[in-house]
C-alpha cells in the first residue's frame, strides 16, 4: 500500500459508501472506501465491470452524491457543499476528460478549451495558453470546430480545455475508450506529460492495461472495495495484476 501522503493529498475520501436502490434491490456499488490521491501524481483507476470504479470517480468529483462517508478535494470537504458551492468547485478547481469528449459543437477548438474560464469570467493567461496548445499539437486547428476534428484532435482539445484553468486534480474517465491506438497514445503522452512537466494530478478510470501503465500508481476495485494500491506496472504488470484480482 502507498502510504505517508497525507499531508499532500489533493483529493482523500474516508469510508466512502454508495448504495444504489432500496431494501432486498439495493446494490452496495462502494463498501467503505478510504483513500487519499497525492498532488502531481498519476493515478489509474481499475476494477472489473461493476467494481465500483466509476461510482468512485462521480463520488470523488462531486458528480453523485455518497450514501456513506466523506470526501475532500482541494482541503474542502464537499458533502456538506450547496449545489451552487459545488458548480463553483467543480467548475474552479477540477478539469474533466471524458470519453465521449463533451465537446460545444458550435464553438471553436480555441473556444472549447477557453470555455472553463469563458464560465467562470476569469482572463486568460496567455502565456500558458500557448503552452498547453503547443503541448497538445493544435495550433493550426484552432478555428476548426469539433466536427471538423478527428477523435484524437477532439480528445486533445479536452484535455486542453481540462489544464487551462491550472484545476486541482483532472479526473480522466476512460479517456481513450473511443481512441484508436496511435490517438491513445497521443491522449495518455499528454495526460502523462501533464504530470511529470506541468506538475499536475490525474485521477483516471480505465479498463485498459495499457493505458494504465502510464499511470505513477494502480489501485484496483473489486465489488465495492479496494483490492490493490499499488506503485505503477508496465502492460503486462497491469494484465497479470487483473488476472490475480480476478482469481
Amino acid at each position: 500500500m502507498l502510504e505517508d501522503m497525507t499531508d499532500s493529498a489533493i483529493v482523500s475520501c474516508t469510508d466512502l459508501r454508495r448504495v444504489y436502490g432500496e431494501g432486498e434491490a439495493a446494490v452496495q456499488a462502494l463498501r467503505g472506501v478510504t483513500l487519499e490521491f497525492p498532488a502531481g501524481q498519476f493515478t489509474a483507476i481499475m476494477g472489473p465491470s461493476g467494481s465500483g470504479k466509476s461510482t468512485l470517480m462521480h463520488l470523488l468529483a462531486g458528480l453523485d452524491t455518497a450514501t456513506g462517508g466523506s470526501v475532500t478535494v482541494d482541503g474542502r470537504e464537499i458533502g456538506g457543499l450547496g449545489d451552487k458551492a459545488l458548480t463553483q468547485l467543480r467548475r474552479d478547481r477540477l478539469g474533466f476528460v471524458f470519453q465521449s469528449f463533451n465537446l460545444v459543437p458550435v464553438l471553436t477548438a480555441e473556444e472549447n478549451i477557453l470555455l472553463p474560464l469563458t464560465l467562470a469570467g476569469r482572463k486568460v493567461d496567455k502565456e500558458w495558453l500557448d503552452r498547453l496548445i503547443d503541448s497538445v499539437g493544435l495550433a493550426d486547428r484552432l478555428t476548426h470546430r469539433p466536427a471538423e476534428l478527428s477523435g484524437g484532435q477532439q480528445q486533445r482539445v479536452a484535455v486542453a480545455r481540462a489544464l487551462v484553468h491550472r484545476p486541482a486534480v483532472v479526473f480522466a474517465d476512460e479517456p481513450t475508450g473511443n481512441l484508436d491506438t496511435a490517438s491513445s497514445e497521443e491522449v495518455l503522452g499528454l495526460l502523462r506529460a501533464a504530470v511529470s512537466d506541468l506538475g499536475q494530478t490525474v485521477v483516471m478510470v480505465t479498463h485498459d492495461a495499457q493505458a494504465a501503465s502510464v499511470a505513477d500508481r494502480i489501485v484496483v476495485l473489486r465489488d465495492g472495495q479496494v483490492v490493490h494500491d499499488g506503485a505503477g506496472e508496465t502492460t503486462e504488470g497491469v494484465l497479470d495484476l487483473m488476472k490475480a484480482v480476478a482469481a
